[in-house]
């Protein structure tokens, strides 16, 4: 009998795949589909602190007042929390499997309220979107790492349900900032998150958005990453996020060390039937390479486990392609 079960930041899953967040995962009906068709967990839209300030100064442009700035900011604010509240409510309300909020933030305090009130709503674990872009010309690469380690300390201070953290991959050193989030208290990381995409108009000579959706070009450094700091940060449960499409990419993911991977993209290309796809794909080949667990082959393929790990980094470039005219 093949199991398919697996575990993420103290949750026992029945399978390995996430529902990542989005628009697609903002009403509880749509969250009970993915559900039926099979996830082993969904991770709700994240709630964005930047968009809640930018909506709170739109609505300022229309005032006079400069005394109504703060009340109109937590007036936003209430609305946007209420509602986000609302949608774990009704979705823990129809779904069984694990429901994980999520806030896309950058800053230390701005969210530690509402942390403990996602916990009381109902949600089983929340990931932190700290998602932050340094354009300062001085390195800020210790601010930065600073930020997440006040951020996951605040927060875990707060909740019992377990916390998540989702970074980007342009960190100098991403096992060490992963080690420092597993030091202060994260019960998981997400890799990665994907940054706003801009495109050129060259028409109206405007900046426009870009594509939106990963591919299978974006994979590689998923894999490579996941590899890396499963095998140089074990301890720490990874979430594989960006590039994943198919079957095989999730297969993948698992043996490069993850516990579990998230869709975003392939569900919005593909629909709601890609999930079971992925789980009979799973199983297929599971039973062909005479895996009963996840278990059994979880992270075989990482850093510390294979004979030449430099096979994961990026110097090996010269040595394939040195010999090519």
């Amino acid at each position: 009998m093949i199991d398919i079960k697996t575990s993420y930041a103290g949750l026992t899953l029945r399978n390995p795949i996430l529902v990542g967040s989005s628009g697609l995962t903002i009403k509880p009906e749509r969250n009970k589909e993915f559900e039926k068709a099979g996830a082993g967990a969904i991770v709700l839209k994240s709630l964005f602190e930047e968009q809640i300030e930018m909506q709170g100064n739109s609505l300022l442009q229309t005032s006079d007042s400069p005394e109504a700035s703060d009340y109109i900011h937590q007036y936003v604010k209430a609305n946007q929390v209420n509602d986000y509240l609302e949608l774990i409510k009704a979705t823990k309300a129809i779904c069984t499997i694990p429901i994980i909020a999520s806030i896309n933030c950058y800053k230390v305090d701005a969210w530690i309220d509402f942390a403990r009130q996602i916990e009381l709503a109902g949600a089983d674990a929340l990931e932190l979107n700290i998602f932050h872009i340094e354009t300062d010309l001085s390195d800020k690469q210790e601010e930065m790492r600073n930020l997440y380690i006040q951020i996951i300390r605040k927060v875990k201070e707060t909740v019992s349900i377990p916390v998540i953290v989702k970074i980007g991959k342009y960190f100098n050193n991403i096992p060490a900032v992963v080690d420092l989030l597993k030091v202060n208290g994260a019960d998981g990381v997400v890799l990665f998150n994907r940054f706003y995409q801009p495109d050129i108009d060259i028409i109206n000579k405007q900046i426009v958005s870009g594509n939106v959706f990963s591919n299978h070009s974006d994979l590689s450094d998923t894999i490579r990453w996941t590899a890396i700091v499963s095998g140089k940060v074990p301890g720490i449960p990874i979430s594989s996020s960006t590039g994943v499409q198919d079957w095989e990419d999730v297969i993948k993911c698992l043996l490069a060390g993850a516990s579990t991977v998230q869709l975003c993209s392939s569900l919005y290309t593909h629909g709601v039937e890609i999930i079971p796809q992925i789980l009979a794909g799973l199983e297929e080949w599971m039973g062909q390479s005479n895996y009963q667990s996840i278990s059994q082959f979880r992270g075989i393929l990482n850093y510390a486990n294979i004979s030449n790990p430099a096979m994961y980094e990026r110097a090996q470039f010269m040595k394939y392609f040195s010999n090519r005219d």
